[in-house]
């Protein structure tokens, strides 16, 4: 069974993302922070993170280049999700590193769709 982090500050993005994800059988952890987000990857091994761009202390922009510019974390699959949507958003986030990047509101075909290219790759 896959384990994925949802890093999402909105609490109503947070419970669809969360739902659609565990209605498929795949197990959440969620953070609200990047604080959150790093203490939750200390703790466990994740096979995907969904990251929000706008963060209260850190942007997703950050997160991910950070992720993946450790050796214990950029093997993991990073999926951005932001209403930050245009088309240079979406290049600056797959240029920080991210394996996708979603437009919000998130469709929930699509987000499936990339979680099970990214996660059974």
């Amino acid at each position: 069974m896959s384990k994925v982090l949802i890093v999402e500050d909105s609490l109503t993005d947070k419970e669809i993302l969360t739902l659609c994800l565990r209605d498929r059988g795949i197990t959440v952890l969620t953070a609200k922070s990047a604080e959150e987000a790093f203490d939750q990857i200390k703790s466990h091994r994740f096979d995907l993170i969904i990251l929000d761009v706008v963060l209260p202390d850190r942007s997703g922009f950050e997160i991910c280049r950070e992720l993946k510019e450790d050796t214990n974390t950029k093997q993991v699959p990073v999926i951005m999700c932001s209403t930050k949507g245009t088309e240079m958003d979406k290049f600056w986030g797959l240029k920080q590193g991210a394996d996708a990047y979603l437009a919000k509101p998130i469709d929930q075909d699509e987000l499936m769709q990339a979680v099970n290219q990214l996660v059974n790759a």
